[in-house]
Order: structure tokens, then sequence, then C-alpha cells
């Protein structure tokens, strides 16, 4: 069961490279390794926490007011990352900007509380919530490391070829979107000869 989860949060139903969900903070926070990753776990402890509560308290929940209610769980462990950021990590919390409190309307999250926690038992939408938030991490630092290695020849802060002249244009937002759109194609290029 647990292999098969991580195929799926990681491979099958990644939530940037394969659903192209969350795609806003994708592009705007890859610039570098270490914020792609801050903001991966970020989302992945809202992620997994509001899917446990979701999970809990779905029965007791009207339909009228699912919606609402799931914001309201998600805004609550998106302030604790916010204030913990803040105190703990300020240059990270600084790097990363609004992005953090927009994590709230990520759809990512809030599909995952719709579709899955809400109709699962709490040790199911914790896994998925691990499996999902791990996937769009990864998504994140694969964005991030090709972004940092082109448009500024560093990884991690550190340079990486000697004489290597870094395309900036990867730094910006069409440089997002372009390398978006090539790991986006090589994952559908390999799917479809594995499928073939």
């Amino acid at each position: 069961m647990l292999k098969e989860e991580l195929k799926r949060g990681l491979v099958t139903e990644n939530p940037i490279l394969v659903l192209a969900l969350g795609l806003c903070p994708a592009l705007a926070v890859s610039t570098s390794v270490v914020n792609g990753f801050g903001m991966g776990m970020a989302a992945t402890f809202v992620l997994i926490c509001s899917n446990l509560i979701t999970s809990l308290v779905k029965q007791w929940i009207p339909a009228k007011v699912r919606i609402p209610c799931y914001i309201v769980v998600i805004a609550t462990f998106v302030t604790i990352v916010e204030l913990i950021m803040k105190a703990y990590m300020p240059s990270l919390d600084k790097s990363l900007g609004m992005f953090v409190p927009l994590i709230v309307v990520n759809c990512v999250i809030l599909g995952r509380a719709e579709a899955y926690a809400s109709k699962n038992n709490p040790l199911r939408a914790v896994l998925d919530g691990i499996v999902m938030g791990l996937g769009f991490t990864l998504a994140l630092c694969i964005l991030s490391t090709i972004r940092e290695f082109l448009g500024a020849n560093k990884l991690l802060d550190l340079k990486v070829i000697p004489g290597f002249q870094p395309m900036t244009i990867f730094i910006l937002s069409p440089g997002g979107f372009f390398t978006i759109a090539l790991v986006m194609g090589l994952i559908n290029f390999i799917r479809g000869g594995k499928e073939a």
C-alpha cells in the first residue's frame, strides 16, 4: 500500500508535473532550491494537518458549507506555518513573501481536502497528505534546481561551473514557464513511451 501511495504522489498524480495544480507558487518560488524546498515543506505540513482535521470532522460539516470550513482549517495551519517561519526562518519568510499566505487558496491543498480527505479515514488522509506533499516538494526542487543552475550558475548559493555564463531568463517568469513546459513534456514523453 505504501509503495502504491508513494508512486501516486511522486509520479502518477504529481500535483505540479502531472496534474498541473499549484503552478502559481511553483513558478514564483522555484528560483532557488532553498525557496522551492521551503515552500514544499510548508505546503506539506499544511496538507497533512488539514487532511487530518478534515477527515476527523467531515461528518459534522454540513454539505452547504464544506468548502468554507475547509478553507478555515487550511488557513489555521497556514497561519501556524507563517508564524513559525517569521520567528525561526526570517530570510526564508522574506524570500517566499506573500506566497506562504497564498497556500490557503492553493488548489492542491483544497482539492485534496475536498476530493480525498473528506471521503477517507484519518490514516489514509494523512498518508495522502504526506505523499502529495512530497510530490509537490519534489517537483518544486526539480524546477528550482534547473532554474537556479541555468539562471544563476549556482546550487544552494554555491557556484557550480566556473566560467559558465548563466542565462538570467531562467530566473525570470518566462524561464519558469519554459522549465515547467520542458519537465512536463519530458515526463509525458517517458510515460507515453511506457504506455505504447
